[in-house]
């Protein structure tokens, strides 16, 4: 077994990103390279002098040390400086930290490899572990004891590693549902405004998950927003979609995915049409399958047919 120590902005985040992957022995969250012995949290934000920092034990045996540094770069934005997402301060400074001196020739040339991509230099320190002291316990794993907290990493990463729950490899799907839908679906990508087949449709029927088939949505809830997407003022039922904080693109918005495929769909807004309850739910068209009403028995949701008659 061997150890990294990696910063990359609020710890919660990266240690539920790495935790995904397959010869990630260990985890454990806390404080590394400051000028102090055994800080609290408070002292950490009060501007200490440590790196907010997860500890991985890893089998390079499954999983190398060149792996883990490429999934770490895909976390951060290593031009910022003591800032990652809506987080600032010199305790969320970027840094790989190391105890083994053979490792250094391999991280030296991973930041290279990864410089090379950027014009100005990255402000990720490359030194070794000073020191380390445990967070307090209720930082440890805060992700799986707090779902749906604050994380600055994008859901679509923290599920990175796992096949989609139709049983189908990622290329599989891929080559199922088509490129845009797979990125829009499993990496929470968005489509060009007015673009989608459906943001100016409105036949009768019933839109369903790409991905699994799921019903997700009515035309009778369907209407005309002009923002460019499918808009819909509430899912076929409550437990049709889930809800989840999405602090992305330097925003605080509310993503909507699906229950079963757990595909990203859109996201919800407070501004739909108040007589409905005043949501707008903003929809990929690519995350989503149109089935006619006249086809709904035949394509086996005939059991909806009856939203219809109302």
């Amino acid at each position: 077994m061997k150890t990294i120590y990696l910063a990359g902005g609020c710890f919660w985040g990266t240690q539920k990103f790495f935790d995904q992957f397959n010869g990630v022995v260990r985890t454990e969250v806390g404080y590394a390279n400051g000028p102090t012995q055994n800080p609290s949290y408070e002292d950490v934000c009060r501007r200490s002098g440590h790196a907010e920092t997860v500890k991985i034990d890893y089998n390079p045996e499954i999983i190398s040390l060149e792996k883990l540094i490429e999934y770490y770069f895909m976390t951060i934005d290593p031009l910022s400086y003591h800032r990652q997402g809506g987080d600032m301060g010199i305790q969320y400074r970027t840094g790989i930290y190391y105890e083994d001196a053979s490792d250094l020739p391999v991280l030296e040339a991973c930041y290279s490899k990864e410089q090379e991509k950027h014009k100005h230099k990255m402000e990720v320190e490359l030194l070794p572990l000073d020191n380390f002291y445990p967070a307090e316990e209720y930082h440890q794993k805060y992700l799986d004891k707090n779902p749906g907290s604050y994380c600055h990493i994008p859901k679509a990463l923290l599920t990175l590693s796992r096949k989609t729950r139709t049983g189908e490899t990622e290329e599989e799907l891929r080559a199922r549902i088509g490129d845009l839908a797979f990125e829009i679906t499993q990496n929470a990508a968005t489509e060009y405004a007015f673009t989608g087949k459906y943001d100016d449709f409105f036949g009768k029927g019933l839109y369903v998950d790409i991905v699994s088939g799921e019903p997700l949505f009515t035309s009778i809830d369907k209407y005309n927003s002009g923002c460019g997407w499918p808009a819909f003022t509430k899912p076929i039922s409550e437990n049709a979609v889930s809800e989840f904080t999405d602090s992305s693109h330097g925003m605080l918005r509310t993503e909507i995915r699906s229950i079963g495929a757990d595909s990203h769909l859109g996201h919800v807004f407070n501004d739909g049409p108040r007589e409905s309850g005043g949501l707008r739910y903003c929809i990929n068209s690519a995350a989503l399958r149109f089935v006619p009403y006249d086809e709904l028995e035949v394509q086996g949701y005939g059991e909806y047919k009856a939203l219809f008659n109302d």
